[in-house]
């Protein structure tokens, strides 16, 4: 048996506050790190249901009108689909309109999609809104949607409103009203392959800033290189570049989490370190024992760094398991709850990202032993003759 291991099993540290200190860090952090998480995955996932990551259309697309619309069965569309980093290839009709229900009037966006199949005959016009729309003009499910679309002639639709859901861009003026892609086709007098727009959604691994970008110079060359002579111009751009600005909205939460992160690493090593002198203080005649026994300052070190380690480790196990309870209660009853306007979902989303857990927990622990190597400086200046005098 290791000596240093034999005497560290041996020593008592009485860092209970120190171990607290620990376990609340853990759980700062890695709640900080599951809500950064859950917000990205949340608000892409959404995003990329209601707009796709990677939308193709004309270069003179109009949402006022009905020009310029799109084949869905030219040979790029085929092409498109077999790139391995594309999930799906969903095309859309938009078409802007006002509705008006009693005194309420607002611009929405209608987006035309292909509905399941049997949803569309259940209901004729019937559409989906968003909840934010919903509490502005005062309509409920089953109610009707009078709208009203501009263009050479005014033409008015009677929408059944058949349900409600959450947009993830409530939040804005944009707000999208989803209905059957026929019934827009109709509207704008197009065939049932003519569309404004194709929008691709990418598989997980590629929604980032630079894969996002990369896709979409890759469909838009494709469209470039395979589209039919003598039609206007196809444009690719990614979700990135339609909605920035909460795009710079989740990179400010990743970068207020990393602060977290630094700053609860420093509060934990430096709470460790005044444990560590505590018990330094405590063990100054064992140490000097120790020393005129015949070991050295580093093995002396190590002894007292095992005994810290022990209580990092049970702290970080502590912070860990609070904080995993937490987001599972969270995730599961979404009991805090968030105003849409402000940050684009209605509660607080927390996505468990076991790999990033891992890294941030490594990293933690390595950090603070690193600080721990300062009061073993301490050590060294322990003379082995005066203490055991003092005994």
């Amino acid at each position: 048996m290791e000596a240093t291991g034999f005497i560290a099993r041996r020593l008592r540290f009485g860092g209970k506050i120190a171990m607290a200190s620990i376990a609340i860090s853990f759980l700062i952090m890695i709640i900080a790190v599951a809500v950064s998480s859950g917000f990205r995955e949340e608000i892409r996932d959404g995003i990329s249901d209601l707009t796709g990551d990677v939308q193709l259309v004309p270069a003179d697309m109009n949402y006022i009108n009905d020009s310029s619309p799109m084949s869905t069965e030219e040979e790029y569309v085929s092409d498109i689909k077999e790139l391995p980093e594309v999930k799906r290839v969903v095309p859309a009709v938009y078409r802007a309109g006002i509705i008006k229900n009693g005194e309420n009037i607002h611009g929405v966006l209608f987006k035309g999609i292909p509905w399941e199949k049997g949803e569309a005959d259940t209901v004729k016009l019937a559409v989906k809104i968003p909840s934010r729309l919903r509490d502005l003009v005062g309509v409920e499910v089953g109610g009707k949607l009078l709208s009203y679309f501009i263009g050479e002639n005014v033409k008015v639709r009677n929408f059944n409103v058949t349900g409600v859901y959450e947009g993830i861009m409530d939040g804005t003026d944009n707000m999208i009203v989803l209905c059957d892609i026929a019934d827009l086709q109709r509207l704008n007098g197009w065939s049932s392959d003519e569309v404004s727009t194709l929008e691709i959604g990418l598989v997980p691994s590629h929604r980032n800033s630079i894969l996002m970008r990369e896709a979409s110079d890759k469909v838009g060359m494709i469209a470039l290189e395979k589209g039919p002579e003598g039609t206007d111009r196809l444009i690719s751009t990614s979700v990135m570049s339609r909605y920035p600005q909460i795009f710079d909205w989740l990179d400010l939460i990743d970068f207020n989490v990393l602060f977290i992160l630094i700053l609860m690493t420093i509060v934990a090593g430096f709470n460790m370190i005044s444990g560590l002198l505590i018990m330094l203080f405590r063990n100054i005649s064992t140490i000097g024992t120790l020393k005129s026994l015949g070991m050295t300052d580093r093995s002396i070190a190590k002894v007292f760094l095992k005994v810290a380690s022990v209580i990092v480790l049970k702290g970080m196990a502590i912070g860990n398991a609070a904080a995993l309870l937490l987001c599972a209660l969270q995730s599961s009853t979404h009991l805090l709850r968030l105003n849409p306007e402000n940050y684009f979902v209605s509660f607080v989303p927390v996505h468990v990202n076991i790999p990033m857990v891992v890294f941030a927990d490594v990293i933690s622990f390595v950090v603070i032993m690193l600080l721990l190597l300062i009061p073993c400086v301490f050590i060294s200046r322990v003379d082995p003759a005066q203490t055991v005098r003092a005994q």
